[in-house]
């Protein structure tokens, strides 16, 4: 493949190679300058390095006055600040760090400016950079290098994959500028592994293609093998023990009918169609996670479960952000489901004692159990590390509770969890999950359950044991998640059911799935790239002219949606999209909310994209009368950022006291005849978000007397960036003569 890059006027490059970088390392290295390359190599064997390595080689390019940039793609926010710091470590480049919780949505071009012209390095999720391409904040051709941490997600409508296929095969077929493209895994294939070589190199072929790049990995793993320990892999098997039949058809039958009589209630309750709609959807997916929890887990794991989803916070519990009333009907049924559960467990039983007996009445299912006992056979182990694999973030969530209750009676090991928040259970900030992290490093935390959201590169070079409690459904989640237990001597466990002899021979192909995949992309190193299919062409698209911004039939539903998410909006209604799908006549009528200027929007084609076809016509529309600007976003969004003050100026966390707590009174003897009481609260925010503007509290002062259970209460309060964590506390009172009485509406 021929470079991209014409570099004949290019500055002179100092070395880029590091002192202590390994061979293989520096072979990747050259390949990588010469041409787009997917860096194939073993977890832990340092493709990051590489990867800087190539920034510092493009230095001299970077190197502000320059408007060039590199781009550092990461898919999990976890990773952002990890490999920012890495590049930060080995280079003198300016790194900028950018993920969704910043509240880069709400920046416009001029904000992305000033970050291009400050760093050097921007460090984000794919999805941020997809943004920004689409709304034409900055173009692919001042990108010098685009970097792709964990490549194997490039395919279908992942955000890695529309960079390349919406706008990088496109420049290509102009022949324009375009940036060096390398891509680091340590799996080419993200899905099942297939039946033969074969069908590895289509799935390997596809990967090179959409990413316009060749595969280099080494000609054997034993050249890694000497600088990385590989864990050993070990095949557990438990005894597989049904919850007893009549238990679970009791509970069952119990939360169905529970489930009905929520249903029924929310019929009472006015609620729009699409609240409706969405509470009903979260009604059953709770249920369905409890009865999960009751047949995998057992009765007191999903105990556990239905007491966590009744006690949290409403808002922390449903990412789909449902109203104040849809919110209360979902924690009522948790809770009930709790007290059903409860129902069927004795006061009088605990967690200690004979495990077989617990397993015997349902309380813990035999793979609990078993997991139980094989963290207990590495009690003797020194400075353990262990990182449990779970497939759901409730598992996850419950096992750790389980576990910070009965291994402290054996060992003195401190558990903890980290789960996504892809699944409606949004629980742990990301600070919170970053503190987790360096804790487990340090050795404070021994074990944590984990979902996916740690297989892919977490550096966590400590660990020496990884459970799969549930079992990898996919090659590349196979290969991440063994890949970091990084001591020597590690183990990796795989629990298995007893008899599971297909479970047993997919895990097996997977082991070897490696080796094949080094193969096959060494037997085909030199075929060129094919060109791109005609099916990534064929979608449709609206291009504004004056500024390049486009949408495109599948980004027309977020753009939707974002756009209704701005309209005005509070706590008890969440601006959204309706949809009337007529299959007959194959028809899609789009109602927007009332606040939008744009009547319903009816379209007819394939039943499949009715959907995209209406959004992508409103999204002209609503372009054409203003209400999305030329750069694609909505209007509202455009209006916030032309108070630059707003999103630009860094606000110190001080702030002048307008309300000093001295100006109010604690004692009925103080007060003054003739003056009028005045109760004030105070009302605490705190941000659920992290934002680079200040949130300052509020004073309620009201003329009667708030209820006792009124106050001391927590509360959520809805703002454009996410939500806001409202504490009332009661301060005081105020004695204003009628001269000096405030106004109520001043509050």
């Amino acid at each position: 493949m021929e470079a991209d890059h014409m570099d004949i006027d290019a500055p002179d490059h100092d070395d880029p190679s590091l002192p202590f970088a390994r061979s293989y390392q520096l072979e990747a290295l050259q390949v990588a300058i010469r041409q787009n390359t997917i860096s194939y190599l073993e977890t832990g064997s340092g493709k990051t390095l590489v990867a800087i390595m190539l920034l510092r080689y493009y230095a001299p390019f970077l190197r502000k006055p320059s408007p060039f940039i590199a781009v550092f793609l990461v898919p999990q926010v976890v990773l952002v600040r990890q490999q920012a710091e890495a590049v930060k470590s080995h280079s003198d480049l300016k790194v900028g760090t950018y993920w969704g919780e910043m509240g880069v949505d709400f920046w416009d071009a001029a904000t992305w400016k000033e970050e291009i012209d400050k760093h050097e390095v921007l460090v984000m999720t794919p999805q941020i950079l997809l943004n920004c391409l689409r709304h034409s904040f900055f173009k692919l051709e001042f990108i010098k290098v685009l970097i792709f941490d964990e490549c194997h997600h490039t395919g279908g409508k992942h955000p890695y994959a529309c960079i390349m296929t919406e706008f990088y095969h496109k420049l290509a077929c102009k022949n324009c500028d375009l940036p060096r493209i390398f891509g680091m895994t340590a799996s080419l294939i993200k899905s099942k592994c297939g039946t033969s070589e074969s069908e590895y190199w289509e799935k390997i072929k596809k990967l090179e293609t959409i990413m316009h790049s060749k595969v280099y990995t080494c000609v054997s793993e034993s050249a890694i093998s000497k600088y990385v320990p590989i864990s050993t892999p070990k095949f557990r098997f438990y005894e597989a023990l049904d919850v007893p039949g009549d238990l679970v058809a009791r509970l069952r039958f119990g939360l169905n009918n529970l489930k009905t009589k929520h249903e029924n209630l929310l019929t009472k309750m006015d609620l729009t169609t699409t609240s409706l709609e969405s509470t009903r959807k979260k009604l059953t997916r709770t249920c369905e996670a409890l009865l999960y929890c009751l047949d995998n887990l057992g009765l007191m794991l999903a105990s556990k479960a239905a007491k966590f989803l009744s006690s949290c916070d409403s808002d922390g519990m449903l990412s789909d952000k449902l109203d104040v009333f849809g919110e209360r009907v979902v924690k009522k049924f948790s809770t009930d489901a709790s007290m059903v559960f409860q129902s069927c467990i004795s006061t009088e039983w605990t967690l200690g004692g004979d495990a077989r007996a617990h397993v015997k009445s349902g309380f813990l299912t035999s793979k609990v159990a078993y997991l139980i006992q094989c963290l207990l056979d590495y009690r003797n182990f020194k400075d353990i590390r262990c990182i449990v694999f779970v497939e759901r973030v409730i598992t996850a969530i419950v096992l750790q509770s389980l576990l910070s209750e009965i291994l402290p009676e054996h060992v003195s090991w401190k558990t903890m969890y980290i789960a996504g928040n892809n699944s409606g259970l949004q629980t742990q900030t990301r600070k919170t999950q970053n503190e987790i992290v360096e804790e487990f490093r340090e050795g404070m935390v021994n074990i944590i359950v984990a979902t996916s959201i740690l297989e892919e590169g977490l550096d966590v070079q400590s660990c020496n044991l990884v459970i799969r409690f549930d079992p990898s459904a996919t090659v590349s989640s196979f290969i991440q998640s063994r890949g970091r237990a990084r001591m020597e001597n590690s183990d990796y466990v795989l629990m298995l059911r007893s008899g599971d002899i297909s479970e047993q021979c997919r895990l097996e192909k997977y082991l070897s799935s490696g080796e094949i995949m080094r193969s096959e992309s060494l037997r085909h190193a030199s075929n060129p790239c094919p060109p791109l299919g005609s099916e990534f062409y064929d979608e449709e698209i609206y291009r504004v002219e004056s500024t390049g911004a486009v949408v495109t039939s599948t980004s027309s539903i977020c753009l939707i949606h974002f756009y209704c998410s701005r309209l005005p909006s509070d706590g008890y209604f969440k601006p959204a999209p309706h949809f009337v799908i007529d299959k007959e006549t194959s028809r899609c009528t789009l109602y927007l909310p009332k606040s939008c200027p744009l009547p319903p929007v009816s379209v007819e084609g394939d039943i499949k994209s009715l959907k995209q076809k209406a959004c992508l016509q409103a999204c002209i529309m609503l372009h054409k009368i203003g209400s999305l600007t030329d750069n694609l976003v909505p209007d509202t969004v455009a209006e916030k950022l032309d108070d630059r003050g707003l999103c630009e100026e860094c606000y110190d966390d001080e702030f002048p006291v307008y309300f000093p707590p001295e100006a109010v009174r604690s004692h009925e003897s103080c007060s003054q005849p003739g003056s009028e009481k005045y109760y004030c609260y105070l009302i605490k925010l705190c941000p659920q978000y992290e934002s680079r503007t200040a949130v300052q509290d509020i004073v309620l002062v009201m003329c009667s007397e708030l209820e006792t259970e009124i106050v001391n209460s927590n509360f959520n309060l809805e703002d454009v960036r996410g939500s806001l964590k409202a504490t009332l506390s009661y301060m005081g009172f105020l004695d204003l003569t009628p001269m000096l009485d405030v106004p109520d509406h001043c509050f």
